[in-house]
């Protein structure tokens, strides 16, 4: 199964066909969410044959749920079972998606105004449904609205910066919250390894 656009929003690396576990890729890929840095993020994972997917994204959100972080799955090919799994903080996401200019951009892109939870369900359609890829995903991700609006304008070229979104604004703040993100992710990479609990990672909301 492939996410047909994937690849540019957003950034490659955190959208990956991994032969890890479900939950290294929690506790990496992740790392900002759950460490409450940032309000979501976004994986691809590929079950071994037998495996569940949407089963282990339920299981890993009754664990983490009471933390303030929800897990979910967007998308499910039901071929290969290759899931889309949208971790993320709901308070957040939600007072993101509550921004009036936030609303209007997303009213502009056909979506139904709605609460976090109906417009998270208009995504989850129109990436089961639909044959391009909804770059407007990325105000669903916390990337700033501007960038977002920017890529989608410029069909992702002309950036100033790259790392986890593509930058059209302000290049020096977005490298200050990639370096944020980047030193999470190598924190928390080395506390999974050694063995501390995803739970116990979680900042609690």
């Amino acid at each position: 199964m492939r996410f047909k656009g994937a690849e540019l929003m957003p950034a490659p690396t955190h959208v990956t066909v991994s032969p890890r576990s479900f939950a290294c890729d929690l506790a990496t890929i992740c790392a900002p969410t759950l460490a409450g840095l940032k309000p979501a993020s976004l994986f691809r994972y590929q079950p071994a044959s037998g495996q569940d997917g949407t089963a282990m994204a339920v299981a890993w959100h009754a664990l983490l749920a009471p933390r303030g972080v929800t897990v979910r799955v967007l998308k499910a090919c039901p071929v290969t079972g290759a899931v889309l799994v949208y971790v993320y903080r709901p308070t957040q996401v939600a007072a993101i998606l509550q921004r009036g200019d936030v609303q209007d951009f997303l009213q502009s892109e056909g979506y139904t105004p709605g609460d976090a939870e109906s417009m998270l369900a208009q995504l989850s359609q129109r990436l089961c449904c639909e044959e391009d890829f909804p770059h407007e995903i990325g105000v669903f991700l916390g990337y700033p609205l501007a960038d977002v609006i920017g890529f989608i304008q410029n069909r992702g070229k002309n950036f100033t910066a790259c790392g986890y979104w593509k930058v059209y604004t302000d290049p020096a703040a977005a490298q200050k919250a990639f370096d944020r993100y980047k030193k999470c992710e190598r924190i928390y990479a080395r506390c999974y390894y050694n063995g501390t609990p995803i739970r116990q990672l979680t900042v609690a909301a």
